[in-house]
Protein backbone atom coordinates (compact mmCIF):
# COMPACT_ATOMS: atom_id res chain seq x y z
CA UNK A 1 0.00 0.00 0.00
CA UNK A 2 1.54 3.39 -1.23
CA UNK A 3 2.68 5.93 1.54
CA UNK A 4 0.00 9.36 1.12
CA UNK A 5 1.54 12.32 1.87
CA UNK A 6 -0.83 15.06 3.51
CA UNK A 7 0.75 18.35 3.06
CA UNK A 8 -1.27 21.59 5.11
CA UNK A 9 -0.98 24.81 3.56
CA UNK A 10 -1.51 27.86 5.88
CA UNK A 11 -3.27 31.29 4.97
CA UNK A 12 -1.84 32.75 1.81
CA UNK A 13 1.71 33.94 2.04
CA UNK A 14 2.20 32.66 5.18
CA UNK A 15 4.94 30.00 4.98
CA UNK A 16 4.14 26.55 6.81
CA UNK A 17 7.07 24.26 8.26
CA UNK A 18 7.22 22.00 5.32
CA UNK A 19 8.13 25.08 2.78
CA UNK A 20 10.96 26.11 5.27
CA UNK A 21 12.27 22.37 5.01
CA UNK A 22 12.02 22.56 1.00
CA UNK A 23 13.45 26.08 0.76
CA UNK A 24 17.06 25.06 2.62
CA UNK A 25 16.84 21.79 0.51
CA UNK A 26 16.67 24.86 -2.39
CA UNK A 27 13.67 22.89 -3.96
CA UNK A 28 11.67 26.21 -3.62
CA UNK A 29 12.49 29.77 -4.60
CA UNK A 30 13.31 32.09 -1.77
CA UNK A 31 10.12 33.08 0.10
CA UNK A 32 8.88 36.65 -1.20
CA UNK A 33 9.05 39.65 0.65
CA UNK A 34 6.08 39.99 2.93
CA UNK A 35 3.25 42.63 2.06
CA UNK A 36 3.46 45.92 3.53
CA UNK A 37 1.40 48.94 2.66
CA UNK A 38 2.81 52.30 2.20
CA UNK A 39 2.65 54.63 5.17
CA UNK A 40 -0.99 56.90 5.21
CA UNK A 41 -0.44 60.23 4.27
CA UNK A 42 -3.36 62.83 4.52
CA UNK A 43 -3.88 64.88 1.81
CA UNK A 44 -2.37 68.00 1.72
CA UNK A 45 -4.17 70.94 2.97
CA UNK A 46 -3.66 74.51 0.88
CA UNK A 47 -4.70 76.25 3.55
CA UNK A 48 -1.64 75.25 5.84
CA UNK A 49 1.02 75.60 3.10
CA UNK A 50 3.89 78.58 3.84
CA UNK A 51 2.26 81.30 2.70
CA UNK A 52 5.39 83.34 1.07
CA UNK A 53 5.82 85.45 -3.03
CA UNK A 54 5.99 81.74 -4.42
CA UNK A 55 2.42 81.26 -2.57
CA UNK A 56 0.93 84.35 -3.77
CA UNK A 57 2.28 84.13 -7.74
CA UNK A 58 0.45 80.47 -7.61
CA UNK A 59 -2.96 81.74 -7.52
CA UNK A 60 -5.19 82.76 -10.47
CA UNK A 61 -6.33 86.43 -10.44
CA UNK A 62 -9.29 85.62 -9.16
CA UNK A 63 -7.91 83.64 -5.76
CA UNK A 64 -6.08 86.87 -5.22
CA UNK A 65 -9.08 88.59 -5.10
CA UNK A 66 -10.72 86.48 -3.22
CA UNK A 67 -7.59 86.90 -0.52
CA UNK A 68 -8.14 90.96 -0.05
CA UNK A 69 -9.35 90.49 3.84
CA UNK A 70 -7.31 86.98 4.33
CA UNK A 71 -3.61 88.85 4.64
CA UNK A 72 -4.33 91.76 6.88
CA UNK A 73 -1.74 90.50 9.23
CA UNK A 74 0.82 90.09 7.23
CA UNK A 75 1.42 93.16 5.77
CA UNK A 76 4.55 92.27 3.15
CA UNK A 77 2.41 89.13 1.81
CA UNK A 78 -1.23 91.81 1.28
CA UNK A 79 1.80 95.02 -0.19
CA UNK A 80 2.62 91.60 -2.70
CA UNK A 81 -0.84 90.73 -3.73
CA UNK A 82 -1.38 94.01 -5.01
CA UNK A 83 1.31 94.19 -6.93
CA UNK A 84 0.66 91.33 -8.48
CA UNK A 85 -2.78 91.74 -8.58
CA UNK A 86 -2.09 94.50 -10.47
CA UNK A 87 0.78 93.10 -12.86
CA UNK A 88 -1.98 90.38 -13.89
CA UNK A 89 -4.87 92.79 -14.85
CA UNK A 90 -2.19 94.32 -16.97
CA UNK A 91 -1.09 91.40 -18.50
CA UNK A 92 -4.99 90.48 -19.34
CA UNK A 93 -5.26 94.34 -20.74
CA UNK A 94 -2.37 93.73 -23.12
CA UNK A 95 -2.98 90.73 -24.31
CA UNK A 96 -6.09 91.70 -25.06
CA UNK A 97 -4.68 92.90 -28.79
CA UNK A 98 -1.86 92.13 -30.85
CA UNK A 99 -3.35 91.40 -34.15
CA UNK A 100 -5.34 93.54 -36.87
CA UNK A 101 -8.78 93.02 -36.12
CA UNK A 102 -11.80 92.98 -38.88
CA UNK A 103 -14.54 94.52 -38.23
CA UNK A 104 -17.50 96.30 -40.52
CA UNK A 105 -19.50 99.23 -40.71
CA UNK A 106 -21.72 97.97 -38.05
CA UNK A 107 -19.02 97.51 -35.75
CA UNK A 108 -17.01 100.59 -35.94
CA UNK A 109 -18.80 102.47 -32.91
CA UNK A 110 -18.33 99.47 -30.52
CA UNK A 111 -15.02 98.52 -31.61
CA UNK A 112 -13.15 102.23 -32.46
CA UNK A 113 -15.69 105.13 -30.95
CA UNK A 114 -16.44 103.43 -27.57
CA UNK A 115 -12.46 102.11 -27.53
CA UNK A 116 -11.14 102.29 -23.75
CA UNK A 117 -10.13 105.96 -23.20
CA UNK A 118 -6.49 104.63 -22.73
CA UNK A 119 -6.39 103.13 -25.50
CA UNK A 120 -5.41 104.33 -29.13
CA UNK A 121 -7.26 102.21 -32.25
CA UNK A 122 -5.57 102.50 -35.52
CA UNK A 123 -8.40 102.28 -38.19
CA UNK A 124 -6.73 100.70 -41.71
CA UNK A 125 -9.00 101.99 -44.62
CA UNK A 126 -8.53 99.42 -47.71
CA UNK A 127 -9.52 97.78 -50.86
CA UNK A 128 -8.67 94.30 -51.40
CA UNK A 129 -6.82 93.33 -54.61
CA UNK A 130 -4.25 96.50 -53.87
CA UNK A 131 -0.81 96.07 -53.81
CA UNK A 132 -0.50 99.07 -52.05
CA UNK A 133 -2.90 98.00 -49.20
CA UNK A 134 -1.39 94.53 -49.03
CA UNK A 135 2.20 96.35 -48.06
CA UNK A 136 0.79 98.53 -45.68
CA UNK A 137 -1.00 95.50 -44.19
CA UNK A 138 2.17 93.52 -43.78
CA UNK A 139 3.59 96.84 -41.74
CA UNK A 140 0.54 97.35 -39.60
CA UNK A 141 0.18 93.23 -38.87
CA UNK A 142 3.90 93.57 -37.26
CA UNK A 143 3.72 96.81 -35.51
CA UNK A 144 0.31 95.36 -33.83
CA UNK A 145 2.40 91.98 -32.79
CA UNK A 146 4.80 94.47 -31.55
CA UNK A 147 2.67 96.88 -29.80
CA UNK A 148 -0.18 94.85 -28.76
CA UNK A 149 -1.62 97.25 -25.91
CA UNK A 150 -2.61 99.48 -29.43
CA UNK A 151 -5.43 98.54 -31.01
CA UNK A 152 -5.57 97.71 -34.68
CA UNK A 153 -8.78 97.31 -36.77
CA UNK A 154 -8.98 96.72 -40.12
CA UNK A 155 -12.14 97.67 -42.40
CA UNK A 156 -13.37 98.18 -46.56
CA UNK A 157 -13.11 101.81 -47.13
CA UNK A 158 -16.88 102.04 -48.49
CA UNK A 159 -17.84 99.85 -45.70
CA UNK A 160 -16.75 102.71 -43.26
CA UNK A 161 -16.95 106.27 -45.45
CA UNK A 162 -19.69 105.55 -48.57
CA UNK A 163 -17.99 106.13 -52.03
CA UNK A 164 -14.67 106.29 -50.27
CA UNK A 165 -12.49 107.24 -53.81
CA UNK A 166 -9.83 104.33 -54.27
CA UNK A 167 -7.29 106.71 -55.15
CA UNK A 168 -6.52 107.75 -51.29
CA UNK A 169 -6.35 103.83 -50.25
CA UNK A 170 -4.34 103.10 -47.99
CA UNK A 171 -5.39 105.25 -45.30
CA UNK A 172 -4.75 105.20 -41.63
CA UNK A 173 -7.20 107.06 -39.26
CA UNK A 174 -5.88 107.29 -35.42
CA UNK A 175 -8.70 107.83 -33.10
CA UNK A 176 -8.37 108.31 -29.14
CA UNK A 177 -11.09 108.58 -26.55
CA UNK A 178 -13.73 108.53 -29.67
CA UNK A 179 -12.32 111.35 -31.56
CA UNK A 180 -9.94 111.52 -34.81
CA UNK A 181 -6.32 112.68 -33.58
CA UNK A 182 -4.64 112.08 -36.87
CA UNK A 183 -5.49 110.57 -40.52
CA UNK A 184 -2.92 109.48 -43.02
CA UNK A 185 -4.08 109.26 -46.22
CA UNK A 186 -2.00 107.73 -48.88
CA UNK A 187 1.12 105.13 -49.04
CA UNK A 188 3.44 108.15 -50.00
CA UNK A 189 2.57 109.34 -46.03
CA UNK A 190 5.09 106.83 -45.38
CA UNK A 191 8.08 107.61 -46.85
CA UNK A 192 9.74 106.65 -49.94
CA UNK A 193 9.96 103.14 -48.44
CA UNK A 194 7.11 101.72 -46.48
CA UNK A 195 8.68 99.61 -43.59
CA UNK A 196 6.93 98.94 -39.74
CA UNK A 197 10.00 101.27 -38.52
CA UNK A 198 8.89 103.98 -41.47
CA UNK A 199 5.07 103.57 -40.35
CA UNK A 200 5.59 103.32 -36.56
CA UNK A 201 7.62 107.14 -36.36
CA UNK A 202 5.04 108.21 -38.36
CA UNK A 203 2.25 107.24 -36.10
CA UNK A 204 3.94 108.71 -33.29
CA UNK A 205 4.76 111.71 -34.63
CA UNK A 206 2.80 114.01 -32.70
CA UNK A 207 0.86 111.99 -29.87
CA UNK A 208 2.28 108.49 -27.98
CA UNK A 209 0.12 106.29 -30.57
CA UNK A 210 2.12 102.88 -30.16
CA UNK A 211 2.20 101.37 -26.36
CA UNK A 212 4.01 97.73 -26.20
CA UNK A 213 2.15 97.65 -22.46
CA UNK A 214 6.30 96.89 -21.09
CA UNK A 215 8.32 99.86 -21.41
CA UNK A 216 6.60 101.80 -18.54
CA UNK A 217 6.43 105.24 -19.84
CA UNK A 218 5.34 107.11 -23.44
CA UNK A 219 9.12 108.35 -23.71
CA UNK A 220 10.03 104.90 -23.67
CA UNK A 221 8.56 103.65 -26.07
CA UNK A 222 8.98 106.87 -28.40
CA UNK A 223 12.72 106.54 -28.10
CA UNK A 224 12.22 102.62 -28.70
CA UNK A 225 10.73 103.43 -32.11
CA UNK A 226 13.36 106.29 -33.11
CA UNK A 227 16.03 103.86 -32.44
CA UNK A 228 14.94 100.99 -34.36
CA UNK A 229 14.09 104.38 -37.38
CA UNK A 230 17.63 104.86 -37.24
CA UNK A 231 18.98 101.73 -37.30
CA UNK A 232 16.69 100.23 -40.41
CA UNK A 233 18.15 103.48 -42.62
CA UNK A 234 21.22 102.28 -41.80
CA UNK A 235 21.31 99.15 -42.52
CA UNK A 236 19.21 100.39 -45.77
CA UNK A 237 22.09 102.48 -46.63
CA UNK A 238 24.51 99.66 -45.45
CA UNK A 239 23.07 96.90 -48.26
CA UNK A 240 22.75 99.82 -51.28
CA UNK A 241 26.53 100.60 -50.50
CA UNK A 242 27.85 96.90 -50.82
CA UNK A 243 25.50 96.43 -54.06
CA UNK A 244 27.31 99.72 -55.84
CA UNK A 245 30.89 98.32 -54.68
CA UNK A 246 29.68 94.72 -56.11
CA UNK A 247 28.52 96.39 -59.24
CA UNK A 248 31.84 97.88 -60.24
Amino acid sequence: MADYHFVYKDVEGASTQWDDIQRKLGNLPPKPPAFKPPPFEPAPDPDSAPKDKSWVDAKTEDELAELEDDLDDDRFLEEYRKKRLAEMKEAAKVSKYGSVMQISGSDFVREVSQAPQDVWVVVFLYKEGSPECGLLLRCLDELAIKYPATKFVKIISTECIPNYPDRNLPTLLVYHNGAVKANYVGLHSFGRRCTPEGVALVLCKSDPVLNDGQSGSEQAVLEGIRRQFIEKVVTEHEDEDEGGSSSD
